[in-house]
Parts: C-alpha cells; sequence; structure tokens
C-alpha cells in the first residue's frame, strides 16, 4: 500500500469517525480497524491522536483558506478601498466553501459537524491549532465583518456572530437531512448551493436587525417574614 494512500485511509477514516461519534468516543483502534490499516501507521504518520485531529481540520481548512483569501483579494479589488457590503464579505466566504473542490458530496456537511464538535466537546488543544494555523484568514473576515457593520458594539457584534456561526454549523451540518425532509414533504429538491444561497440573505438580515435593548424581569418582592 502507496504511503499516500494509507494516509487517506486513515484521514478518511478518522473523518467519518469523529463526525458520527464524537472525538473522544472514538478511539486510534475505532480508526485504524475502518482504515484497515494498523497501529503503527496512525502513529508513524500524525504521531498522536490530537496530530490526527488536526490533520483532518487542515485537510479541508488549508485549501479552503487559500480559496478564501483570493476570494477577500478579489473582493477588495472591486471595492477599490470602499468598505465590503455585509452581502459581499458573506457571499465571498460561503461561494469559497460550496465552489472548492470537495472529496465527496458530503465533504461540506461532514466538516460542518466537526467544526461544531470542536466548539461543543473540551478541545481546547484543536480550537488552540486552528486560531495559529488559521488566524490571517479568518482575523480578515472578522475585520471585514466589522466594516460592515459599523453600527453594532462589540458585544452585539460578538453574540451575532455566534449566532450566524450557530445557524451556519447546523445547516450546512444537517444538509442532507434538509434536502430529504424537503422532497418528502414537499416534492421539492435542492442542492447544497441552493441552501447556501438561501442562508446568506438571512444571516446578513440577522446581522443587522435592528439593535432591542434588553427588557430586565422584575424584582421580586421580598418574603414576609
Amino acid at each position: 500500500m502507496a504511503q499516500s494512500d494509507t494516509v487517506d485511509r486513515i484521514l478518511d477514516a478518522a473523518e467519518e469517525l469523529f463526525a458520527e461519534r464524537g472525538f473522544s468516543e472514538t478511539s486510534l483502534r475505532m480508526i485504524t480497524s475502518k482504515a484497515k490499516v494498523n497501529l503503527a501507521a496512525v502513529n508513524y504518520h500524525f504521531g498522536s491522536k490530537n496530530a490526527l485531529i488536526h490533520a483532518v481540520f487542515a485537510r479541508f481548512l488549508t485549501p479552503f483558506s487559500a480559496t478564501l483569501e483570493t476570494a477577500f483579494d478579489e473582493l477588495e479589488a472591486k471595492c477599490d478601498g470602499k468598505p465590503a457590503t455585509l452581502n459581499q464579505t458573506l457571499w465571498a466566504l460561503t461561494e469559497s466553501a460550496v465552489r472548492m473542490p470537495q472529496r465527496n458530496e458530503k465533504g461540506i456537511s461532514i466538516f460542518m459537524r466537526l467544526l461544531g464538535l470542536a466548539y461543543t466537546q473540551s478541545q481546547g488543544h484543536l480550537r488552540k491549532f486552528l486560531e495559529q494555523e488559521y488566524s490571517e484568514p479568518f482575523g480578515r473576515f472578522m475585520r471585514l465583518l466589522k466594516e460592515a457593520t459599523p453600527e453594532l458594539s462589540s458585544v452585539d457584534r460578538y453574540w451575532r456572530i455566534q449566532f450566524m456561526l450557530g445557524a451556519t454549523a447546523f445547516t450546512m451540518s444537517s444538509s442532507d437531512a434538509l434536502i430529504d425532509i424537503l422532497e418528502n414533504k414537499l416534492g421539492v429538491h435542492t442542492t447544497v448551493q441552493e441552501i447556501a444561497a438561501r442562508l446568506v440573505p438571512f444571516l446578513a438580515a440577522g446581522m443587522t436587525a435592528p439593535d432591542k435593548m434588553l427588557v430586565s424581569a422584575p424584582a421580586r418582592p421580598a418574603p414576609v417574614a
């Protein structure tokens, strides 16, 4: 078995199992069994489970980051020194993900499921890895978002970005199920590209929705002695 084929088998198996079971619940023995390789091969090529997790993310994020940087270069050249609009910024991100060549038709949904797990499970090493390796393109995205929403306070922008990421992760990680439900319920077939096209204006509207002051709950009367 060629070395590159061994690495791909391990990464394919790890990606699928991590997405299905989570990081902590997936053992190296499960991965080697699915990949049909021995444990020594994993240790040789990756060194540790954490390094394997990093490699799974890098396989998607490294080419995506390059595509995204190109999209942002083109966007800023088109804007000719003026701030890009929120819709333009979100489209640059979304189109970079959707148009990037995928190893299989479920590539985006699997990756978005993994990204959601990275923030819901205790994977501090992974968050640190992502921040170190991909801070430049995603820092640029955050800067473009800030320039497109100058009316928002830092706190409001923080929360709206979290809500936007949550909606995106749920929608894109569940795209297969959502496509099946739409077809079964309404007899309409759709694609991942069409889902993204519907998602972008929704996200933009959420980011720019009118601010509403939080209303504190009325204080409870003191108990009678």
